[in-house]
């Protein structure tokens, strides 16, 4: 499985890419939404999970899931805001947006592998 890690932190992308990788996801990263657009639209085959951040230059996290959620070939991606946006209406409104998680930073490991669990992106057997 595949994963693609949107954030304009390189130090949050390798902690996303050290969590995803524990439970079986290969990594991609993009360090903005249009940087994120562009990967995905070179690639033959979506990912199957994005760990999206809120606040990042060029095209922000809540863009990214908009521009997305418009994509046909995009529609089975499971899209997860990972943010220190924390407001009930952030989360709101991302949710709205065409999100299926939010994560608030920080997190721990724990944290953010039961939440994938929860949407069943958690191999049985893989490290929690």
């Amino acid at each position: 499985m595949q994963a693609i890690l949107i954030d304009d932190s390189r130090a949050m992308r390798l902690i996303l890419r050290r969590i995803v990788g524990q439970i079986g996801f290969d990594a991609v990263e993009a360090e903005d939404g249009q940087a994120a657009m562009d990967l995905l639209n070179s690639m033959d085959k979506a990912p199957e999970l994005a760990l999206i951040d809120w606040n990042m230059p060029n095209m922000n996290g809540l863009e990214f899931v908009t521009a997305v959620r418009k994509e046909p070939k995009y529609r089975e991606m499971t899209l997860v805001m990972v943010t220190t946006e924390s407001e009930q209406s952030q989360i709101v409104r991302a949710l709205a947006a065409g999100a299926h998680e939010y994560v608030i930073k920080p997190f721990t490991a724990g944290a953010m592998i039961e939440k994938l669990a929860l949407l069943g992106l958690v191999p049985q057997g893989a490290s929690s």
